[in-house]
C-alpha cells in the first residue's frame, strides 16, 4: 500500500480521528472514537481479563495509539500489570498526533481517569514517541513495544499474548487483513483461553476466525454498530 494522505476529523463524541480520503476510511468510528475504543476494547477485551495479575497484549494496528493510551490508563490503581505490543506498518507522525485531542477527550469522556490533562498528555507523547521495536517502561504497570511492520509479514511469536485487540482497517478496503492466513498466525501467537476482540461483525470474518480455531461470539457493537465479535482460543 502507498502512503496515503491523511487528516484529521472530528467523531461525534468530541474526540478526533484520522482519516484517509482516497479511502473514505477513518482510523476509527466517526460515531465516536473514544466511546468505540471503550466498548471494543476494554469493555470486551481487558475488563474479561479482570482476575489477571499479568497481562501480555497484541494490537493489530496501533495507529493514533488511542486504544495503548485508554489501556494504559486502566491500570492506575490497580495491580494488573500490562506487556502491549503494537504493530503498525504507517506509524503516525508527531505533526499528526500532536493535533489529536485525546487527552482533553478522555478526561470529559471518562471523569474516573485519575490523571489530569496535563499527565494524559504527558503519558500520550510518551506512548507516540517511545522508540521501536524495544519495550520501554511507560510507567511501572506499563511497558510498550511497538514494531513497524506489515501485519501479514511479521513473524509471531508463539503462546505468547492474553488478549489481542483487532484493530486492523476495515475488509472494504484491505480484506487481505480479514482472511484465515493472518488469523492462523493470530491464533497461534495467543495462549489458551486468550480473548480476541474486534470493532467488526462481518459474516466472513467470524466464519475465518472459527475455521482456523476460534470459539466466537456476536456481543452488542459500539455506538452506529449494531454487533461485533469476541473470540477465545
Amino acid at each position: 500500500m502507498k502512503m496515503l494522505s491523511r487528516k484529521i476529523i472530528p467523531t461525534e463524541d468530541g474526540s478526533s480521528t484520522i482519516f484517509i480520503p482516497e479511502w473514505n476510511e477513518s482510523y476509527h468510528s466517526r460515531h465516536g472514537a473514544i466511546q468505540e475504543a471503550y466498548h471494543v476494547f476494554i469493555q470486551n477485551g481487558l475488563n474479561l481479563l479482570s482476575t489477571k495479575n499479568e497481562i501480555s497484549i497484541l494490537e493489530i494496528g496501533f495507529g493514533t495509539g488511542l486504544n495503548s493510551l485508554i489501556t494504559l490508563l486502566e491500570t492506575v490503581g490497580k495491580k494488573q500489570s500490562i506487556q502491549y505490543t503494537g504493530i503498525e506498518k504507517y506509524p503516525v507522525n508527531s505533526d499528526e498526533f500532536s493535533l489529536l485531542n485525546y487527552p482533553e477527550s478522555l478526561k470529559e469522556f471518562n471523569p474516573k481517569v485519575k490523571f489530569e490533562v496535563p499527565e494524559v498528555q504527558y503519558f500520550y507523547n510518551e506512548l507516540m514517541k517511545a522508540e521501536w521495536n524495544n519495550f520501554i517502561e511507560i510507567n511501572p504497570n506499563f511497558k510498550l513495544q511497538k514494531i513497524q511492520a506489515d501485519f501479514l509479514e511479521f513473524n509471531y511469536y508463539e503462546n505468547t499474548f492474553d488478549l489481542v485487540y483487532f484493530d486492523a482497517f476495515g475488509a472494504r478496503v484491505q480484506p487481505e487483513l480479514w482472511t484465515e492466513e493472518l488469523f492462523g498466525k493470530i491464533y497461534k501467537s495467543m495462549k489458551k483461553d486468550a480473548v480476541f476482540t474486534t470493532y467488526s461483525a462481518k459474516g466472513s470474518v467470524r466464519r475465518a476466525l472459527i475455521k482456523v480455531g476460534f470459539t466466537v461470539e456476536k456481543v452488542p457493537g459500539p455506538p452506529g454498530k449494531r454487533e461485533m465479535l469476541v473470540a477465545k482460543k
